[in-house]
């Protein structure tokens, strides 16, 4: 019998793929497009993690989703010193989110606020995420706009309070592997996963139209 953790990888691994192989991720990672796309990217990113992280001291107690709030995994700090760098002092001024990106954050705030084992499926998807793929994309854009090394622009991708991200990840299978929930509940969980990938996907769907390359 496979493990919960092992369950929800493999029942999301197409959508992860989706994700991973969208056009806009592959243009931006292939120094396609300017750094103006990556700040958009980045701007996205910012109300996503606002909804992700904002609710986290009243689930900080829930019995389902309690365990996985971990203040070394927020990112909103470092998103906004980011966007300080990429947009300016007054970046809020120009915040906007895309209708994907509004979709998104409203449905990780609905889940954060109503169902906690379904905000922990879209904690999974995002952390895990950034632990993993998201150190690909941090060396690529340090390469491509010059940032820093894990300095500002890329500081989103910078865990600092995660000294060995392998045990982390280990760590965190295991509480997926323990969280509290029935069958039933988890198998709602892994089609939220689904629902988490496809959410993101529409939102590098929404930036590769808002940032497409001349043919």
């Amino acid at each position: 019998m496979d493990s919960f953790s092992t369950v929800i990888r493999t029942a999301s691994h197409e959508q992860h793929m989706e994700a991973e192989t969208s056009t806009f991720m592959g243009d931006l990672l292939g120094g396609r497009l300017g750094v103006d796309a990556y700040a958009r990217y980045t701007e996205q990113l910012w109300f996503v993690y606002e909804a992700l992280e904002t609710g986290t001291e009243r689930l900080a107690s829930d019995p389902v989703a309690g365990p996985f709030v971990r203040p070394e995994l927020f990112r909103l700090a470092a998103l906004e010193r980011d966007l300080a760098h990429l947009r300016g002092a007054d970046w809020r001024a120009g915040l906007s989110a895309l209708p994907a990106t509004r979709a998104y954050a409203d449905r990780v705030r609905e889940c954060a606020e109503r169902w906690p084992a379904g905000y922990v499926a879209h904690h999974y998807t995002r952390y895990l995420g950034d632990l993993s793929g998201g150190q690909i994309i941090r060396d690529r854009a340090e390469r491509t706009w010059g940032f820093e090394k894990k300095g500002d622009g890329v500081r989103f991708y910078v865990f600092e309070g995660i000294g060995n991200p392998a045990a982390f990840k280990r760590d965190y299978r295991e509480l997926l592997d323990g969280v509290r929930a029935d069958d039933l509940e988890k198998q709602r969980i892994v089609a939220e996963c689904k629902r988490a990938f496809a959410l993101n996907t529409a939102v590098f769907r929404a930036l590769g139209e808002e940032f497409p390359l001349s043919a």
